[in-house]
C-alpha cells in the first residue's frame, strides 16, 4: 500500500470510528419505547406508580435507584427508580414458551427527574422487549401485557 494511500486512510478510518461512538451516545430508543411526562413530582409519582401497579394485579418484585443509593453517600443527582414488573402465571407461561426469554423479566418501568421537578415514566411495551424471541406463545402473553403497562402508567400518570 503506498504512502498517500495509508495517510487518506488513517483520517477516514478514525472517522467513521468517531461517528460509529458519536452515534451510541445519542442512539434513538429501543422499539416499543414510550414515555410519558407527568405532572407529578419524582416521589408523588413514584408512590402512584406503586398503586397502580398493585391495582392493576401485576407484582412489584424489585426496584432500583441511583438517586437514593448517591443520597446515602450524601450525593444529590435527579431521582430515578427502576421499577421491576412481572407476577408469577405470566413468567411460568413466559418459561414454556421460551426459557432464555426469562433474562427479560421482571419488565421495567423507568421513573426520572426533570429539571422543572415534575417526572417522567419510561417503559417498553412487553410485545417489543419479547419480540425477538420468536415464539408465538411468548407474542400473545406479550400483547396482553401491553395494555396492562399502558393502564398502570395511565393510572399512575392521570393521562
Amino acid at each position: 500500500m503506498s504512502r498517500t494511500v495509508r495517510l487518506f486512510l488513517l483520517p477516514a478510518v478514525l472517522l467513521a470510528f468517531t461517528a460509529n461512538y458519536a452515534g451510541a451516545q445519542s442512539a434513538a430508543p429501543l422499539p416499543g419505547t414510550h414515555t410519558v411526562v407527568s405532572t407529578y413530582a419524582f416521589d408523588a409519582l413514584a408512590t402512584r406508580l406503586e398503586k397502580a401497579i398493585e391495582a392493576n394485579k401485576m407484582g412489584l418484585v424489585a426496584q432500583a435507584s441511583a438517586s437514593r443509593g448517591a443520597a446515602g453517600r450524601g450525593v444529590k443527582i435527579p431521582g430515578n427508580l427502576v421499577l421491576m414488573v412481572f407476577r408469577n402465571d405470566y413468567a411460568v407461561r413466559m418459561l414454556a414458551a421460551s426459557v432464555p426469554s426469562g433474562i427479560e423479566a421482571p419488565l421495567r418501568l423507568y421513573l426520572t427527574e426533570g429539571a422543572n421537578g415534575k417526572a417522567s415514566v419510561t417503559w417498553r411495551t412487553p410485545s417489543a422487549v419479547f419480540a425477538p424471541y420468536g415464539s408465538a406463545e411468548l407474542d400473545a402473553m406479550a400483547r396482553e401485557l401491553d395494555p396492562v403497562f399502558e393502564k398502570i402508567v395511565r393510572d399512575a400518570t392521570g393521562d
